[in-house]
């Protein structure tokens, strides 16, 4: 395909940055991007500081044969739970489970009145098991008052309890600052608190890579098909900020990610994906599914319980992309979750989940769903000709399909190139853009733990003086705050446009001016940061390597923030600059379009060239032109104006957060009501984060 870059993960993924399957192949054409008819997507402008949400009409769903159901019952006594029923084929789970706890006559009572008592649900595929110690105790259900807190740590109650909203789960594979390597695992780490501040039950479920600090075993075992073989898979879980974090636990998680292996979350190396990903997560998949029935949580006063069969499931990327095939095959056809509902979220188009066709078999799936998963390219990896594209089956088998800005859902259906060829399956489903938020308790000037000098909009023109000579001092730049200094921070690699930076940086570094740039990736561009300061010594400095403190450093002391992506589905870097007083210089792509304002809050650079074989000239002229415009506004009131404009808008996630509420609620799963006004629950998670 002419003019056409081929994205493979183990070509993009930074050496601290596993990006996603190696067998994901993206396309991005050197045509024109027509724009999308209106039929597809509506857009309706808010003010600069919120963002815009683009709705497309003509949404999809895909139905499945459904079996008669009948449910089968016997005693359920005043015991504790040792076992369910072990069944190779059809397995039986008393729902809700009780972990290591005996059931008291009222709490029998209690059940009974509620619908759930004696209750056993068939499933397919799997087995559900609690497993106790010997010497575990059985420990009668205490009545309880207002406050509603376990009579013993970590025992939950079968009693359920809950207020108005809706019970929401998300489901990824990585989720800050448990693991994370770009912005899926910030929107699961930031998001859902957001939500439980509004008042609805949130859930949400990652693979345990590593021996979380603060995530403790809830005892809870089941086991599940995978392939040709049973795997037994446990739950871990925690409690932080309002949700109940859940980890699913299996060696080809913890095993090859924990911290003494050296492994990253998706390959034993950077661009060196595990050959059998797929497998992996289609184990994550089903025990995600599980985990609302099963987990018996007591997490504070207003909810308690299983999640039960009414759910929202948020599904996150190509990993997670037969959830909503396994809610029909295994749950739906047997009567179970009937109301729950699924939404596709993109947070990268790019990454895809694209194998060998024959791989389906290993999918344990009806061959219905072929056509879903069926998928044809001009790639030859991981081989050519058909393959199958977890990623589409993900968007045309879920209820809704959403991503992370109103300009980046625009572009998926504007065509092929940035549409990565999906982009008639998504004009097909239709799409919701909703920009993403940040977290402001860790990135906030004053209170930020990595800059010397704390502040806020009524100091930040004092402040970054001092920060910007302490950066300067930090990497070897000549110390001047006189001089203008402009910062670059992300993974060097083709999406993030680093290449064309590297070539745009000779054309302004020679004036009066100094830049940073930090990030690992490629290791040529590593090279490349490498010869800046032999090139500049007053001038550039590049730091390839992994390094939070610095990052934090160069957000408080710049004056700019340059990000020349090429494509740039939310984007978190201009935010987090946004909100320290630093002014972006950015490609007109995807959320950064949505985020900054051309002359209020920052710079557009114009559309980038989405071929990522070469360079465009065109491209290095309108970084080094753009920049020049920029460096006019120096230690001018326009500049100090757009910093005041920059540091006083909201980039908290509690705006895009009602925007979810609104979207996941057109859902209308059964029970599902809007929430309240809230605050976020604290405390933060630990900083236990997986290798990336």
């Amino acid at each position: 395909m002419k003019g056409s870059c081929t994205f493979v993960a183990s070509a993009l993924a930074a050496s601290t940055v596993a990006l996603a399957s190696s067998s994901t192949a993206c396309h991005h054409h050197h045509a024109s991007n027509p724009s999308p008819p209106e039929s597809w997507i509506s857009s309706s402008s808010l003010s600069s500081s919120s963002s815009v949400q683009s709705d497309v009409t003509g949404l999809h769903t895909s139905s499945s044969n459904k079996e008669k159901f009948t449910p089968r019952f016997d005693g359920l006594r005043a015991r504790k739970l040792e076992m369910a029923s072990v069944n190779a084929s059809c397995f039986l789970s008393r729902s809700p489970v009780n972990t290591g706890l005996s059931f008291t006559s009222e709490s029998i009572t209690n059940l009974a009145q509620m619908g759930l008592r004696n209750q056993i649900t068939a499933h397919s595929s799997l087995k559900s098991m609690n497993k106790f110690r010997s010497n575990a105790k059985a420990i009668p259900i205490q009545s309880r008052g207002k406050t509603g807190h376990r009579t013993s740590c970590h025992r939950p109650s079968s009693a359920i309890r809950c207020q108005s909203g809706m019970n929401m789960v998300f489901v990824g594979a990585e989720v800050g600052p448990w693991s994370k390597t770009g912005g899926l695992g910030d929107v699961l780490g930031g998001l859902p608190p957001a939500l439980a501040a509004y008042g609805h039950r949130v859930m949400t479920v990652s693979p345990r890579y590593d021996q979380y600090k603060d995530a403790w075993d809830t005892k809870v075992v089941i086991e599940i098909k995978v392939g040709d073989r049973i795997e037994t898979v446990r739950y871990f879980h925690c409690y932080k900020r309002g949700v109940d974090r859940v980890f699913v636990d299996h060696p080809m998680f913890l095993e090859r990610v924990w911290g003494k292996t050296g492994s990253k979350i998706y390959g034993p190396k950077t661009g060196d994906d595990y050959q059998d990903n797929q497998l992996r997560f289609s184990l994550f998949c089903q025990a995600a599914l599980e985990a609302p029935r099963i987990l018996d949580l007591n997490s504070n006063e207003y909810f308690s319980g299983p999640y039960g069969d009414n759910v929202v499931f948020i599904a996150n990327d190509w990993h997670t992309a037969l959830l909503p095939c396994y809610l029909k095959t295994m749950y739906k056809s047997r009567g179970l979750y009937k109301s729950a509902k699924v939404a596709f979220c993109i947070h990268n188009i790019a990454y895809q989940g694209r194998f060998v066709f024959s791989d389906f078999s290993l999918l344990n799936l009806p061959n219905q769903f072929k056509s879903s998963f069926d998928f044809i390219d001009g790639s030859d990896k991981p081989v050519k000709g058909k393959k199958i594209n977890w990623m589409k089956a993900g968007i045309l088998e879920s209820d809704r399909v959403i991503t992370v800005s109103p300009h980046y859902a625009q572009e998926l259906v504007s065509g092929e190139d940035k549409g990565v060829e999906l982009d008639n399956i998504i004009r097909k489903t239709g799409i919701t853009g909703i920009v993403n938020g940040m977290d402001v308790q860790e990135w906030n000037p004053s209170a930020d733990k990595y800059i010397g000098v704390k502040y806020n909009a009524t100091t930040v023109m004092a402040a970054k003086r001092l920060l910007k000579e302490a950066l300067q001092a930090e990497v070897g730049l000549p110390v001047d705050a006189s001089i203008p200094l402009i910062g670059f921070i992300g993974r060097l690699e083709e999406q993030k446009g680093s290449d064309i930076l590297a070539e745009a940086i000779p054309e302004f570094s020679k004036g009066n001016v100094q830049i940073i740039v930090l990030g690992t990736g490629k290791k040529y561009m590593e090279k490349q940061l490498e010869m800046l300061e032999i090139m500049y010594p007053d001038n550039a400095r590049g730091v390839a390597k992994f390094n939070v403190s610095l990052a934090h450093m160069i957000i408080a002391g710049a004056d700019f923030m340059m990000i020349p992506s090429r494509f740039e589905p939310c984007g978190l870097i201009q935010l987090h600059a946004m909100r320290y007083g630093t002014v972006p210089i950015v490609a007109s792509t995807g959320g950064l379009v949505d985020t900054v304002k051309e002359g209020y809050s920052g710079f557009q650079m114009g559309a980038f060239n989405v071929d990522c074989e070469a360079v465009d000239p065109a491209d290095v002229a309108a970084i080094a032109t753009t920049v020049k415009r920029a460096l006019a506004t120096y230690g001018t009131p326009a500049l100090t104006e757009m910093i005041q404009n920059c540091m006083a808008q909201d980039f908290s996630w509690k705006g895009p957060a009602k925007k979810w509420e609104k979207f996941l609620l057109g859902l209308e799963v059964a029970g599902s009501e809007p929430g309240i006004d809230g605050e976020e629950i604290a405390p933060q998670a630990k900083e236990n984060v997986a290798t990336p």
